[in-house]
């Protein structure tokens, strides 16, 4: 019985040291880690700064009344296309009471005056034709009729513009708004019926319309302090418009503000850009739009990504497969970036197999 006991034992620790060996062996047949490689490219580098902002008119006015009153008639409406001189409105005039008082008085002084003057050169034509005056004096007679007539007359018109707006010329009338500029109507604040006030030294007056040449648009956005330093008049935008999809503009920045402004704790500078319009496209006027500006640019260099490169204090490096599954640290002189890619300026070649982080 010790004998078969003894036997068993021996057969159980020659079996644990065969399994144990066959384990390790299996452990040490499995192969090393293999690491994902990718080659550097030649390709194109940008660094750019995003400007958001909105498109506006270029040219862009308001027609204002020369009169105050109620506005009668409006003949348009916003989205309508109009030509300089075309009539946009009509005011209906209120007149001011003072002011037509002392207009009737007035006018009433100068029909007294002409009635004098009337009888007079009545009686002094029948002392020029008795021959008891000279010509001369009967013609300062006649002109102090005439001028009284012309009081008159005067006096009439400028009733009639305190009451109406107008006087005899009804094409120079001020109660009639027109156009000054060809044009699309933007808005019209004011609908009949409402009051409205023209511009004088102490109020702008109201907008009877805003105007704006739509042939003609700019982007009007702002940039940080740390980015408008790098910009230069004349440098190449492209503009997304938030409400039109897949469609980009041109433009080229021509506007670049010297004075900042805070905004939400940073201190932004405006920039505008003329916009090259697309004829299949109409922008409207508001439309957010961001604008990508290029500020650096490298053309078919070699990069890599910059995912794949190890920074260390103000050194650069990649890992380069020099065997099977053998890599080694090489340091690179590195060029712009443009937070994806970045330019290699030595340490590497395009044919050098890179370790993927």
């Amino acid at each position: 019985m010790k004998q078969v006991l003894t036997i068993l034992a021996i057969v159980a620790v020659v079996g644990s040291a065969v399994g144990m060996g066959y384990y390790f062996y299996k452990n040490n047949d499995e192969p090393t880690e293999k690491y994902a490689t990718v080659k550097p490219e030649m390709s194109d580098v940008f660094k750019k700064t995003v400007a958001t902002g909105s498109i506006m008119p270029k040219k862009e006015i308001t027609i204002k009344p020369q009169v105050s009153g109620i506005l009668d008639k409006l003949y348009i409406e916003p989205g309508q296309k109009v030509k300089k001189g075309q009539l946009l409105a009509k005011i209906q005039v209120i007149p001011d009471m003072s002011s037509l008082s002392n207009a009737e008085s007035q006018l009433r002084r100068a029909k007294i005056t002409l009635e004098n003057a009337d009888k007079e050169l009545k009686r002094q034509q029948r002392l020029y034709e008795q021959g008891v005056i000279s010509s001369q004096e009967f013609q300062t007679f006649k002109r102090e009729f005439d001028l009284a007539k012309e009081n008159v007359e005067s006096g009439k018109e400028n009733l009639k513009i305190i009451k109406e707006g107008t006087a005899s010329d009804a094409g120079a009338s001020t109660t009639l708004v027109r156009s000054t500029v060809d044009g699309m109507v933007l808005d019209t604040p004011f609908k009949e019926g409402s009051q409205v006030i023209m511009s004088n030294n102490f109020n702008e007056g109201s907008t009877i319309a805003t105007i704006a040449d739509m042939g003609e648009m700019i982007f009007e956005g702002k940039v940080d302090e740390s980015e408008v330093g790098k910009l230069q008049k004349g440098m190449p935008l492209k503009l997304k418009v938030g409400a039109i999809d897949g469609v980009e503009f041109n433009a080229n920045l021509n506007y670049i503000s010297p004075k900042g402004i805070t905004e939400e704790g940073a201190i932004k500078f405006d920039v505008k850009a003329n916009v090259a319009l697309i004829d299949s496209v109409f922008l409207r006027a508001g439309y957010s739009a961001n604008a990508d500006i290029v500020l650096d640019k490298r053309l078919n260099v070699l990069t890599v990504e910059e995912s794949n490169v190890t920074f260390n204090n103000d050194s650069t490096f990649v890992e380069v497969k020099i065997g099977e599954d053998k890599f080694e640290k090489r340091l690179l002189k590195t060029g712009l970036s443009d937070g994806i890619n970045i330019e290699v300026l030595s340490g590497i070649t395009k044919d050098d197999e890179i370790k993927k982080l």
